[in-house]
């Protein structure tokens, strides 16, 4: 019986030789695609995460026909907030705790609640009575970051005020990529 080498390949590395077989070698040339892809999905959104800006900013406005001084009142108070929050409607369920009192320099809320909420807590840093209120947050769940948002509150006539909420945040690498793909709109 004679021995057929026409589907072998003889590689010599380093003195010593090694044969392969074609579907080796196929296996091979899959492996070196794997890998290949493998590579650029790690390296693109790191790439693209040293383009994109760290900062993003949110911004809602809305007419409330309502006085100013009840309006005031109700996004002044953490508690309050509460009642109107979509956030507080995506875990009914959740923990809450106050530490101070509502409506004065810090008084802090913290939240626990399901994976879609998150943890985290906010404190009254600022108040403009009737006009302004500022807050910081700090988010724990579902990844650690810093922010200030502030809400105003503008009289525009006798039955109507204009309340203005803004929320301003920072993303470090590689989360800031989530920028470019998450609408933050949609919280």
């Amino acid at each position: 019986m004679s021995l057929q080498y026409d589907y072998l390949y003889l590689l010599k590395f380093n003195g010593l030789r090694y044969i392969f077989s074609p579907k080796i070698n196929q296996h091979y040339e899959n492996l070196k695609k794997i890998l290949g892809t493998t590579i650029l999905l790690i390296t693109i959104p790191f790439i693209l995460s040293l383009s994109t800006a760290r900062d993003y900013v949110e911004e809602r406005v809305v007419n409330i026909k309502k006085i100013l001084c009840n309006d005031f009142d109700d996004v002044k108070h953490l508690k309050d907030q509460q009642n109107f929050s979509k956030w507080a409607t995506l875990d009914p369920n959740q923990k809450t705790l106050y530490n101070g009192t509502d409506g004065t320099i810090g008084f802090i809320f913290s939240w626990k609640g399901n994976d879609e909420l998150g943890e985290g807590v906010q404190e009254i840093i600022g108040i403009i009575d009737r006009e302004r209120i500022d807050y910081e947050l700090w988010f724990i769940k579902p990844f650690e970051s810093r922010s200030v948002a502030f809400i105003t509150t503008t009289l525009l006539n006798d039955n109507a005020t204009l309340v203005k909420w803004n929320f301003v945040g920072k993303m470090n690498n590689p989360m800031k990529v989530l920028l470019l793909i998450m609408n933050m709109g949609k919280w």
